[in-house]
């Protein structure tokens, strides 16, 4: 059973990056995992960073990035609240992520995500009941 998970950022660059094919096919298989199983999660600060990474890193035309943040937007898509931002900056002062890694975090938590997708965090580490997952290595 695929288990409620949250997509940072990175993982769903991937999907565009054809200068990594391996993770590029990884990627586009967890995407279409979690679409089928109905337990993909992202959230608005995820939607941002995706458009601004690929449109400026990867050279994605602005046309097919919005597609695929419609796309991306038919998982559950969390909106952190003022609750959330400052549950955030406690996680940055006790913890030392970076602020906008905490409200990765934050927003996973929240969504009732136990696995958190990313290779931005040191892999296994658990926070608080979520467990991080670099779904490439």
């Amino acid at each position: 059973m695929t288990l409620r998970s949250f997509f940072d950022t990175n993982v769903l660059a991937y999907t565009d990056d054809k200068a990594a094919p391996a993770k590029q096919r990884r990627a586009v298989e967890l995407v279409a995992e979690h679409r089928r199983a109905g337990t993909g999660v992202v959230s608005l600060q995820v939607l941002q960073e995706y458009f601004v990474t690929v449109t400026r890193k990867l050279g994605v035309e602005a046309t097919l990035a919005r597609r695929k943040v419609e796309l991306l937007a038919e998982f559950d898509v969390a909106a952190p609240d003022v609750a959330d931002i400052l549950a955030a900056i406690d996680l940055h002062r006790l913890h030392g992520f970076s602020f906008w890694d905490a409200l990765i975090l934050r927003s996973a938590k929240q969504s009732g995500c136990r696995v958190l997708l990313s290779e931005n965090f040191q892999p296994h580490r658990e926070v608080d009941g979520l467990r991080v997952v670099n779904p490439f290595g």
